[in-house]
């Protein structure tokens, strides 16, 4: 069952992400990560670090807590 709280926080940074116009691919490169984690996190499938929560919202240019609010 996915949490409730993932599950917010994913589209939290899905819409952030799309907001600021950047594929999942360019956010991946940007955090240094892959394509396929980003989409796993924005669907709630990959629980991520507190630092990848901290990058994303770095590189969304967003402050974190408008990631976390509401998780």
């Amino acid at each position: 069952m996915i949490n409730k709280r993932l599950k917010k926080l994913g589209f939290n940074i899905k819409i952030a992400r799309m907001r600021k116009e950047i594929s999942q691919e360019e956010l991946a490169e940007l955090v240094n990560t892959s394509r396929t984690t980003i989409s796993m996190i924005e669907t709630a499938r990959q629980n991520p670090t507190i630092l990848k929560v901290i990058d994303i919202a770095r590189v969304l240019e967003i402050d974190i807590n408008e990631l976390v609010q509401s998780v």
